[in-house]
């Protein structure tokens, strides 16, 4: 894929499907409940609730599941990452899905990953992130050019939390 591919694709496909029938049936793998929603301006801590996830940890690496606009997929907890990541293939699914439009693509940056490698990724927007019964909304997120590339949630989303504390023991993350 070329450095731009992404950012083309998601051009090509707003211009070829138009856009207005998206369909927002699809591989959604669980459903919504209702739940407070939190202005992405805001710090979480003000709101006094502790959210706490299980995590699933394979050969050292702690996963959860969290919903990016509906879709419910296992990310890599990484306090490392600057940033949302997800893979070309997840913002193919949300394209298809409809709950990802043209607006919410931002623009095109480089990133440095953890090898210290410079790529581009296309930053978008997830309209929702759900982590436990919390809502976050409008939450930037770096599309990677790679179909294989790890989910990671970072700190666009960590960061809105006042406190996030991991019991190895049990097995859980807590955000508050």
């Amino acid at each position: 894929m070329t450095k731009y591919s992404i950012q083309l694709g998601l051009i090509l496909f707003f211009f070829l499907s138009g856009c207005g029938g998206c369909s927002k049936s699809g591989r959604r793998t669980s459903q919504s409940k209702s739940s407070s929603t939190v202005d992405h301006t805001e710090p979480l801590r003000s709101r006094g609730k502790k959210t706490v996830l299980k995590m699933e940890n394979e050969n050292g690496v702690n996963y959860v599941w969290i919903e990016i606009n509906g879709l419910r997929l296992k990310f890599i907890f990484d306090t490392g990452a600057s940033s949302i990541c997800i893979s070309a293939a997840e913002a193919s699914v949300l394209l298809r899905q409809g709950t990802l439009q043209q607006e919410d693509v931002l623009d095109v940056r480089q990133f440095q990953d953890a090898t210290g490698s410079i790529s581009e990724g296309t930053r978008i927007n997830l309209k929702t992130v759900k982590i436990g019964e919390r809502v976050l909304k409008n939450i930037e997120a770096t599309v990677i050019d790679n179909n294989q590339a790890p989910l990671l949630l970072g700190q666009t989303a960590l960061e809105k939390f006042g406190k996030i504390s991991i019991d190895n023991i049990k097995g859980e993350i807590t955000f508050e």
